[in-house]
């Protein structure tokens, strides 16, 4: 691939992003001379989507001395924030089961909650059952975390 090319379906991606900010779910429109098929299109917004989770991770993990899963959480529920539209995107249209594993084996094995030697379908559900709980599970709000009693 041409810088040219590269450009060109960087700019056709956030083309599709634009488009769909008002309904994510909506049919997608995209040029089908830069992606053949909408599972094409999907995968490359897939890996968009990777490459700035992977990198927040890696930074989040040097910067903090929290718990590895708040971590993780708090950095995945971030860039969901700052990338609505491409998660919208996502959770409403891909489907291929690779691409959605391989984000969830990356939540699992990030936040500590598997381990390489585990079998790659466990550390997928596990990952999978992390994935919901950072969805549907309001973010823990700061100053707000319940103490203990001066005498416990």
């Amino acid at each position: 691939m041409s810088w040219s090319d590269f450009y060109r379906r960087r700019d056709a991606l956030d083309a599709v992003l634009r488009a769909a900010a008002g309904n994510p779910a909506a049919p997608l429109t995209f040029d089908r001379d830069l992606f053949a098929t909408e599972d094409e299109l999907l995968l490359a917004l897939h890996y968009r989507w990777m490459q700035q989770l992977t990198g927040r991770l890696g930074t989040a993990l040097e910067d903090s001395d929290d718990d590895r899963v708040e971590t993780v959480a708090r950095t995945w529920r971030a860039l969901a924030a700052e990338q609505p539209v491409l998660r919208a995107v996502l959770d409403a249209h891909l489907t291929s089961t690779e691409a959605i594993e391989r984000e969830q084996r990356l939540l699992a094995l990030t936040a500590g909650l598997a381990e390489l030697s585990e079998p790659s379908a466990e550390i997928a559900r596990v990952g999978a059952a992390f994935a919901n709980l950072v969805r549907t599970r309001p973010a823990v709000v700061p100053g707000r975390h319940r103490r203990l009693a001066k005498s416990a």
